[in-house]
């Protein structure tokens, strides 16, 4: 895209992320966006069916395009009853983690104590180029004794913007700002035993900055191509729940399928 497309590419993509057209809503005329942001015909239809393929847009009628509704048609179960929590005794406890029993009551079980692993707030950020390739670090693991690729990302300062952790990780850990990040989910990663909510953000563009920072995190730095992604998981080459949440969302994103081979 040209300098004018790509500006109104990333304008509708802020309507988007901030909020100013909300899910389900209709996008003006394009005879309205082509006046209100100054781009020919051709150009904004090329933009619009870029917005549609990454999912951004989607088209409804002729030449008519609304946000996707987030809505859905199953309904939650209304007769069900969540564990009685009884209290809670702290095993061990540092700045990193937290171990603790807790006494717990399921509907119609008796109470016992359950472990709870209580671990930080994480953010992780896929940055995407024009090139289709994704900003990673190929790094050692001690734990799992395994090398691997990991998208950026860390521990939430307390008082601290999820986001605002992910802009700054991707730097400390790779040299590279990110143009801009928009959130996508916050999962916890083994929610049976362990707490440690993970937000998940995904931007386009960056800027080199300068070497990485953050020593003891950084490992090689790279921007590996899309293309190669259902390969090197199928190979076990990504380590990290928060890696695969992110890249599954890129690759669903933009319609193409990960599939991986058997171990």
């Amino acid at each position: 895209m040209g300098p004018k497309s790509a500006r109104v590419y990333r304008t509708i993509r802020e309507w988007v992320a901030s909020g100013k057209l909300q899910p389900g809503e209709k996008l003006p005329s394009e005879r309205t966006l082509e006046k209100d942001l100054d781009i020919g015909r051709t150009q904004l239809r090329t933009v619009l069916a870029k917005l549609v393929a990454e999912k951004v847009l989607e088209s409804y009628a002729r030449s008519s395009y609304r946000v996707p509704s987030h809505d859905v048609s199953i309904e939650r179960p209304a007769d069900l009853e969540p564990w009685q929590i009884h209290g809670e005794r702290t095993v061990y406890d540092n700045r990193w983690v937290k171990l603790t029993l807790v006494d717990v009551e399921p509907p119609g079980v008796e109470r016992f104590e359950h472990h709870v692993v209580r671990l930080h707030h994480v953010s992780i950020a896929a940055v995407l180029d024009a090139q289709d390739r994704v900003l990673m670090l190929w790094r050692y693991r001690f734990v799992a004794d395994k090398w691997g690729w990991e998208l950026p990302g860390g521990i939430v300062d307390e008082g601290e913007d999820a986001r605002a952790t992910a802009l700054r990780e991707v730097e400390e850990e790779t040299g590279w700002r990110p143009d801009s990040l928009d959130h996508v989910v916050t999962f916890q990663p083994m929610i049976g035993m362990v707490d440690s909510p993970h937000a998940i953000y995904v931007g386009k563009g960056a800027q080199h900055v300068g070497d990485p920072t953050d020593i003891e995190e950084a490992g090689h730095v790279a921007w590996v191509p899309l293309a190669d992604i259902p390969g090197l998981m199928a190979r076990g080459e990504l380590m990290g729940s928060g890696t695969l949440v992110a890249l599954l969302h890129v690759l669903a994103s933009r319609g193409e399928g990960a599939s991986t081979a058997s171990a």
